[in-house]
C-alpha cells in the first residue's frame, strides 16, 4: 500500500493583491506634507525670510568685496552729486578753494551766514563806473564761477549794490536801476555757464550801506559797489 505523497502538482495559497494601499498611503502623506509647507510658507515673517535667503546666496555664492577708495583730501567739485543740496559748511570751503585760482575771483570773498552762503564780487572789478556790462575778464570769471554752482540744486539769488553817491549817468535814472541791472548781468552769465534753476536778481543801491565795517569813506564806497552771488540752504526751482 502506498502511503507516500498524493500524486498531481501542488498549488501555494492564494496571495491578497492590496499592494496599491501603500501606494495611496505614501500620496496622501506626500499631500499632507505639501499643504504644511503650504501653511510655513504663508505664516513667515519676509524680513527673516530674505534674511535667510541672502544668508544662503552669499554662503553659496560669496563675492570679493570691492575696495573702496579713500575720499581725497582735497575738495573736488566733480565729486558733488549732479542737481543735490549741498552742505554750505563744505560748499564755502569749496568756493574758497576754487576762487583762489581765478585772478579776479580771488578779490572777492566768501561770507558764511545762519541761512545762506554769500560771494561778494568787487562791482569795479566786474563793470565800468556807471555801466551795467561785464568786461570780457569779468565775464570769463563769472562764467568760471557759473561752472562751480551750475552742479548745485541749492537756490541761488544775486544782489546788486552802489554806493550813496547820487547816480549821475544817462543809461540809468538811479542807483536802483544800475544795482538791478548789474544783479541781472551777473545772473544771466551765471545761467549761460549751465545752472538751470531759477535765478532771483534784486537791486538794492545804497540801502545796506550802514551794515558795511567802518572803515575810511573811499575804502567803504568801494565795498559798498559790490554783487553778491547769494547761495541758500534750500534747494532751487527748476
Amino acid at each position: 500500500m502506498n502511503i507516500g505523497p498524493a500524486s498531481g502538482p501542488v498549488h501555494p495559497p492564494a496571495v491578497t493583491r492590496r499592494t496599491w494601499m501603500i501606494t495611496l498611503s505614501d500620496l496622501i502623506s506626500l499631500l499632507l506634507a505639501f499643504f504644511v509647507l503650504l501653511f510655513s510658507m504663508y505664516s513667515v515673517k519676509f524680513d527673516r525670510w530674505q534674511s535667510t535667503v541672502d544668508s544662503l546666496t552669499e554662503a553659496l555664492n560669496p563675492r570679493h568685496a570691492e575696495a573702496v577708495a579713500p575720499y581725497p583730501s582735497a575738495f573736488n567739485i566733480g565729486k558733488v552729486s549732479q542737481n543735490r543740496v549741498i552742505d554750505l559748511d563744505y560748499l564755502a570751503t569749496l568756493l574758497q578753494q576754487s576762487l583762489k585760482s581765478d585772478a579776479l575771483l580771488s578779490k572777492g570773498q566768501v561770507m558764511r551766514q545762519a541761512d545762506r552762503l554769500i560771494v561778494t564780487l568787487p562791482g569795479d572789478l566786474l563793470f565800468q563806473p556807471g555801466r551795467a556790462v561785464l568786461s570780457e575778464r569779468a565775464r570769463d570769471a563769472v562764467f568760471s564761477l557759473g561752472g562751480i554752482l551750475r552742479s548745485l540744486g541749492n537756490q541761488i539769488g544775486v544782489n546788486g549794490h552802489t554806493d550813496p553817491n547820487p547816480f549821475n549817468g544817462t543809461q540809468f535814472a538811479s542807483n536802483w536801476e544800475l544795482s538791478l541791472a548789474r544783479a541781472a548781468a551777473v545772473a544771466n552769465t551765471l545761467r549761460r555757464s549751465g545752472y538751470d534753476r531759477e535765478i532771483a536778481a534784486y537791486g538794492f543801491a545804497d540801502s545796506r550801506y550802514k551794515e558795511l565795517p567802518a572803515m575810511n569813506e573811499a575804502q567803504r564806497h568801494a565795498m559798498a559797489r559790490r554783487v553778491d552771488v547769494v547761495v541758500f540752504a534750500t534747494a532751487g526751482s527748476p
